[in-house]
């Protein structure tokens, strides 16, 4: 397999597992429900093991970039349509502009690992 692409979903994944892990933060009720407490550690854990191999590839400031981007996108998704917390137009035009950052970056850095 092509390391870039390699590289690229083990970010992704990581990225996920990091959302997961955070929505599993707020259902722990700050630790004091066992199994969603579990839950953030695991995925943390297999979150930051990716990441780890993603930087393999990838340079720190853009995987982490990506990764902080990204992942603020999709919990701010899931606090919306699974939490059902409320995002308002400030916080809409702030991740639209994170989404662009990460676009540009991506198709536009010769940094990128790619």
């Amino acid at each position: 397999m092509n390391p870039a692409i390699a590289a690229y979903s083990a970010l992704g994944f990581a990225i996920v597992c990091e959302v997961i892990g955070s929505t599993l933060l707020q259902k722990s009720e700050g630790f004091s429900r066992l199994l969603p407490t579990l839950g953030v550690v695991v995925f943390y854990l297999v979150a930051f093991f990716c990441l780890s191999q993603a930087l393999k590839v990838i340079p720190l400031g853009i995987a982490y970039a990506i990764w902080a981007g990204l992942g603020i996108v999709l919990t701010a998704m899931i606090s919306v349509f699974y939490l059902k917390q409320n995002l308002d137009l400030a916080g809409a035009i702030g991740i639209a502009m994170i989404i662009g950052g990460v676009v540009v970056m991506n198709l536009f850095s010769s940094a990128t690992g790619h």
